[in-house]
């Protein structure tokens, strides 16, 4: 695991796009709304954070692509934990645990009080995030005007 440089951001193509899939197959409310804005726009914008030191991404690689990868931001005193993707066919390496004590250990050295992650109603992803000691704050509730 390493974090990666602004100019390698454009690799985490892959694992955005089976994110967005993953939303749209777990999502109890905004199935097929994923992704928000198109790949190669948040890949820009990742790729910036990056370069002004707001974001931090961690990658998991294997020896022809990346299998996983984690962003974190720092806002004050708050930490946000961004993404954090393991592509399907390398989950069950131990990976999500390794990205999730990367980005807790980070955001602490940074000087974080706390964490922030939100999970997409009905991403099972929401139980092992509880395991690192997250619990629900609110539920967001949104309506789309037609």
């Amino acid at each position: 695991m390493r974090e990666i440089a602004p100019d390698e951001v454009s690799r985490l193509e892959e694992c955005l796009r089976q994110l967005a899939e993953h939303h749209n197959e777990v999502s109890v409310n905004f199935k097929g709304c994923f992704p928000k804005k198109p790949v190669p726009e948040s890949l820009t914008a990742f790729e910036e954070a990056v370069r002004s030191g707001k974001s931090k991404i961690a990658v998991i690689e294997e020896p022809d692509r990346i299998a996983g990868f984690c962003k974190i931001d720092r806002i004050g005193v708050e930490g946000h934990i961004d993404i954090l993707i393991v592509l399907k066919e390398f989950r069950g390496k131990g990976y999500g645990k390794q990205l999730m004590d990367w980005a807790v250990d980070s955001l602490r050295q940074d000087g974080a009080a706390r964490i922030e992650i939100r999970v997409v109603d009905g991403n099972d992803a929401k139980a092992f995030y509880e395991k690192y000691g997250f619990r629900t704050v609110s539920e967001i509730l949104r309506s789309d005007l037609k």
